[in-house]
């Protein structure tokens, strides 16, 4: 039971209500927000927090869960359960593609297979019974595009009339610019006047003295009254024949979509229980977002009523400002809490804070408090805050404070959860503390838990002497006269009325004059109530500094700890890595001087050299197997890491001597090639020889000599030239063919990153370059690139979009490409594509 009717009000849910229908994907989502209800069942409340803390987990890893195309179909189903209904296009399209998301969001929640457990239970347990419908996907597909338009192949009979439609379109289209260009020339129409649509039929724009120069129909007239469009007289019968095309086409479509329909509606009530998943994983999915942007988590609910919360936070009042976290307990044994304190310190806040964290827990989301905190459930939550005055009722302020004590006493019991802001007051105060502290008993012996503020001295006592019932007091900072908003639970508060009047300046004659009428006695137990308030403070903040300075040692030496396990095991790591670095360089180092060894043998270097290399490999070897023997030395770890470093040096060295010895054999083998093929380059040049240019590197054969000339193949130009410009040439490797590339690229010694420039360009390469909106400048730079790379990829046609507009970009545009060579004709795209808005250039 939640009393009164308005709680969700005077508690502030309702913006919580909002927030999460605002982060609804879809009406499914909202749908769900609206029928929230408050639960009194544990494990209900904690079925959802499971789901809001998988949700999150899922949000937090930032894994690809299917949050796109929530479409609420729903209407459209009921809707064709009738028969001979069918779905229209866009709602066939908003069907598909819930139901792949359907689809989607059990393939993720559900393992593939049974023995696999799932990384969400709570949520997989909502997919479990749902069903999918792949089959019902594919038909769909095959009937509407990627845009949710009917395909060409929807059906023959579609098709036949599409193609006859875009036949008889491109006829009138025809006519009309040949109508259109006689009427130019006749000084009738403008030169860059367009044909245009209106209400589906092809006219030409006119002035209005001149539309009986023109036979035909008029159709309309701009708003200026400056142009008429008529319809001429030779496209009047096409037009006609387009409208019947046209209706011919819907009358398809229609059946096209009955036909499908009539296979979607036996699966219709499946279908829509299936949209029950989609719903609440829109609804958790919200909760989840508005639970990390509150900073809130998902307490286990347990089936006893009781709070004890950590660091409890007003939601509402968090957006907006920093809020004093709130420490608050109530038990079987201490179940009702007395608040007192300064006005403006904070009671009534922690009263709401109380009343909608509650509410929100057994509303089924997440609330902002400490994860060492622990909650319950409760059957009733009653709340009496703020003036509830009535004219319509005839009822007072303290009236209708007493009227919500009669149905909270009528209604509270153990499991009962009242909250009542400022008790007693309304009336008289000295009855209205006895009414007070009556209605108090009562509560107490109906065992209900509550939290109530007041400023009532005898409520204060009561708390006192009554077991179950415990005073808190919301602290406030006497030497600097503002409110701290912390509440402490144990001793009463005081109303500091006295400090507060001199704050503000009230007369020292009134203060003490007020001060003698309530008595030394009472001024007295004040200041002393808020001596031990301070005191109590004051110790409460010297426990907690302790025990933080202990929890910080703790990590302190725990950190020490890791630290020193850390440098063992990094020691070890070094020592591991020292030695197979220590391997690998005699491994590397025998591999390379044995290879240059072999290189110097076949090059029939000096014995002397191989002799000096050997004495260096065996030292380096002796070196290395020295160091294992003090591999396990634990104080020489640096030592070792500085052999390393000169052994590097040392291979550094080799490596160089190796380099040298290296060039000399190449130097070596470079003079034998000479003196063998030096036999070659003196005797005469024949026919099939490998020649080059002199003073050039492109590689030819010979084909014939006759005399002094000699006919010579450069790749695929053949030609003749005297024999003495010509020299041998050694035979050159093939490259390796790449399926697209320019032909016979190589014959013409292209290097191979201009080749593979050339395939990027034609790979990428789109015939369409939009430069509307660009300025004229920009245009132009943009279409000297495009034309360029066009020439450059072999394209034969290309397309330019500039718009219509005033026609100065096209003007500009078409400027250029009068300049250039390549380009061998331009003109205007079709007008079922786009008209005088598109520039077609053939290269």
């Amino acid at each position: 039971m939640i009393y009164p009717d308005n709680f969700e009000t005077k508690v502030g849910f309702d913006e919580i209500r909002r927030t999460i229908k605002g982060r609804c994907l879809s009406t499914l989502g909202k749908e769900m927000v609206d029928n929230m209800s408050f639960s009194t069942d544990a494990d209900a409340i904690n079925t959802q927090m499971a789901e809001i803390r998988e949700f999150r987990r899922i949000i937090e890893k930032q894994e690809d869960f299917p949050l796109d195309n929530f479409h609420d179909v729903r209407e459209a189903l009921k809707r064709v359960r009738i028969v001979n209904t069918h779905l229209e296009e866009s709602e066939l399209f908003d069907l598909r593609r819930s139901l792949d998301t359907l689809h989607r969001i059990k393939r993720f929640l559900i393992p593939p297979t049974a023995d696999e457990q799932p990384a969400y239970p709570t949520l997989a347990l909502l997919a479990e019974e749902v069903t999918t419908y792949p089959t019902v996907i594919q038909r769909i597909d095959q009937i509407l595009d990627k845009f949710g338009h009917i395909r060409d192949t929807a059906s023959p009979a579609l098709h036949d009339i599409r193609r006859e439609l875009a036949r008889m379109e491109g006829s009138i289209s025809r006519t009309l610019n040949s109508i259109l260009r006689a009427a130019q020339s006749e000084g009738l129409v403008d030169k860059d006047v367009t044909p245009t649509l209106r209400d589906g039929r092809l006219v030409i724009p006119v002035a209005p003295a001149l539309k009986r120069r023109i036979q035909g129909i008029v159709h309309d007239e701009s708003a200026t009254g400056r142009t008429v469009y008529i319809e001429p007289t030779e496209v009047v019968e096409a037009n006609n024949k387009i409208r019947e095309l046209e209706s011919d086409e819907r009358q398809e479509i229609i059946r096209i979509l009955t036909d499908i329909s009539n296979k979607i509606r036996p699966e219709t009530p499946e279908m829509l229980r299936s949209y029950v998943l989609m719903a609440h994983i829109d609804f958790i999915q919200a909760k989840a977002h508005v639970a990390i942007g509150m900073q809130a988590f998902e307490p286990k609910a347990e089936d006893v009523p009781h709070i004890d919360w950590i660091r409890a936070r007003h939601p509402i009042l968090a957006r907006t400002k920093e809020v004093v976290p709130l420490d608050i307990t109530l038990t079987a044994d201490k179940h009702i809490l007395i608040i007192s304190g300064p006005n403006a310190g904070g009671k009534s806040v922690c009263l709401k804070t109380v009343g909608l964290l509650q509410y929100m827990l057994q509303m089924g989301v997440s609330i902002p408090l400490g994860d060492r905190s622990t909650v319950g459930v409760f059957q009733n939550i009653m709340i009496d805050i703020g003036d509830e005055q009535s004219l319509e009722n005839d009822l007072s302020t303290y009236s209708s404070h007493l009227l919500n004590m009669k149905n909270m006493m009528k209604a509270a019991n153990d499991r009962t959860l009242i909250l009542i802001d400022e008790f007693g007051t309304g009336t008289e105060p000295q009855i209205g503390g006895a009414i007070a502290e009556s209605v108090l008993g009562q509560f107490c012996k109906r065992q209900a838990f509550g939290v109530i503020t007041t400023h009532y001295q005898n409520l204060k006592h009561f708390a006192d002497s009554h077991e179950g019932v415990a005073n808190g007091a919301m602290l406030y900072d006497r030497h600097k006269m503002r409110p701290l908003f912390q509440l402490a639970i144990g001793r009463p508060g005081s109303s500091f009325a006295i400090e507060i009047a001199r704050k503000i300046g009230l007369p020292e004659e009134v203060i003490d004059e007020a001060s003698e009428i309530v008595g030394s006695d009472y001024i007295q137990s004040d200041k002393y109530l808020q001596d031990i308030v301070r005191d109590k403070r004051y110790w409460e903040n010297k426990r907690q500094s302790i025990h933080q300075r202990e929890k910080d040692m703790e990590k302190t030496i725990a950190r020490y700890e890791e630290e020193i396990e850390a440098l063992e095991k990094s020691r070890k790591e070094v020592m591991q890595k020292a030695r197979q670095q220590a391997e690998e360089l005699l491994k590397e180092s025998n591999k390379r001087i044995e290879n240059t060894i072999r290189e110097i043998r076949e090059h029939q270097a000096e014995k002397e050299e191989t002799r000096k290399i050997r004495q260096e490999l065996k030292a380096f070897e002796e070196n290395i197997r020295s160091e294992e023997a003090q591999k396990e030395n634990d104080e020489a770890i640096a030592r070792k890491i500085e052999q390393i470093k000169q052994r590097r040096e040392r291979s550094a060295n080799r490596k160089k001597n190796k380099a040298n010895l290296e060039a000399q054999a190449a130097e070596a083998i470079r003079k034998n090639a000479y003196l063998r093929h030096g036999s070659q380059q003196d005797r005469p040049l024949q026919a099939g020889d490998t020649v080059r240019i002199k003073g050039l590197q492109t590689v030819g054969t010979i084909e014939s000599i006759d005399g002094k000339m000699a006919s010579v193949i450069f790749g695929d130009m053949r030609t003749k030239m005297k024999t003495e410009r010509l020299e041998p040439a050694d035979t050159p490797k093939a490259e390796e063919s790449t399926t697209g590339r320019l032909p016979n690229l190589a014959s013409y010694q292209i290097s191979r990153t201009t080749r593979d420039t050339i395939d990027a360009h034609k790979n990428n390469f789109h015939q369409d370059l939009d430069v509307r909106g660009m300025r004229g400048d920009e245009a132009l730079n943009a279409v000297q690139y495009f034309i360029d790379d066009a020439i450059l990829v072999g394209m034969q046609q290309v397309r330019i979009l500039h718009g219509k507009g005033n026609g100065i970009l096209r003007q500009l545009i078409r400027q250029y490409l009068s300049t250039v060579p390549n380009v061998t004709h331009f003109r205007d795209e079709h007008v079922q594509f786009g008209g005088a808005g598109i520039t077609v250039v053939e290269l």
